[in-house]
């Protein structure tokens, strides 16, 4: 998949409800200033759900390889679980629009309680390196990998960031898990880089490239979690192997790797 965009909406561009739906609104409005939010409970339950098991922390966040510092942050699952505690929030992503060569996606969070809305559009390619667009199945991956991102972009915008914060800051100490002595640290390395090579076909000299390392030694909590973070952005379809490893792949040595995975080349797919 390529390198998506994101456009913030302006609010006079959110669409127009319905005089069925405006009234659901208004009685969700009302209930809202009715039963406002607890902003404290809110954070500590957010908290507490982000850290409930190392499956949830791990998906938690994202990491994406820009040049040699990485872009990190909190990914849909942590927006769906800061929203669901937040509370008097409507929030929907949907596929608006499919081009020839595009899929876009627009996000929207409307805080009831507070009156503030904000939409985002997403928008991503569904044409291939060789020219060919995508099959309908792979559209439809890509649109809701462009619905994952835009909910996230939306939900994060209306949700104060000191809420967010806590959440991620929590699921990332758990992330990494105890490392405190060279032996845990080790048997932590080996299973992250046996995830990149077994669920991905990425090498252990690929994933040092991931975050600019040369040796395995090198590798410490920060780096376990950017990678943990890259991980997880594979796995929601923020990203592709192959556009992961655009940077440190020629062609031929992609294709290499997806037939010896027994999946289609590039071109094919």
């Amino acid at each position: 998949m390529e390198e998506y965009q994101i456009m913030q909406v302006e609010a006079q561009e959110i669409p127009v409800l319905d005089a069925q739906e405006r009234a659901n609104v208004d009685s969700q409005v009302a209930t809202a200033k009715r039963y406002p939010r607890d902003l404290k409970r809110a954070m500590n339950n957010a908290i507490a759900i982000v850290t409930t098991d190392l499956s949830t922390a791990q998906s938690c966040g994202y990491a994406l390889p820009r040049g040699n510092k990485p872009i990190t942050g909190p990914s849909v699952h942590l927006a769906k679980i800061v929203a669901q505690q937040y509370g008097n929030i409507r929030a929907e992503a949907k596929v608006v629009q499919i081009t020839h060569s595009q899929v876009v996606s627009r996000g929207t969070a409307w805080d009831l309680e507070n009156n503030y809305a904000v939409a985002f559009e997403v928008r991503r390619s569904i044409v291939g390196k060789t020219g060919q667009r995508y099959t309908e199945d792979m559209i439809t991956v890509t649109g809701n990998a462009a619905n994952a991102i835009a909910y996230r972009n939306a939900v994060l915008s209306v949700i104060p960031k000191a809420i967010t914060d806590a959440a991620y800051t929590a699921a990332q100490r758990m992330i990494t898990g105890d490392i405190t002595d060279e032996e845990k640290l080790i048997a932590k390395r080996k299973k992250v880089f046996d995830g990149f090579r077994d669920t991905y076909g990425i090498t252990e000299e690929e994933v040092l490239r991931l975050v600019g390392k040369e040796t395995v030694n090198q590798i410490k909590a920060d780096q376990l979690a950017v990678l943990i973070g890259i991980a997880q952005s594979l796995a929601d379809g923020d990203t592709s192997v192959a556009e992961l490893m655009k940077p440190f792949r020629s062609m031929a040595d992609e294709v290499k790797t997806v037939l010896d995975r027994g999946e289609k080349t590039p071109e094919r797919a």
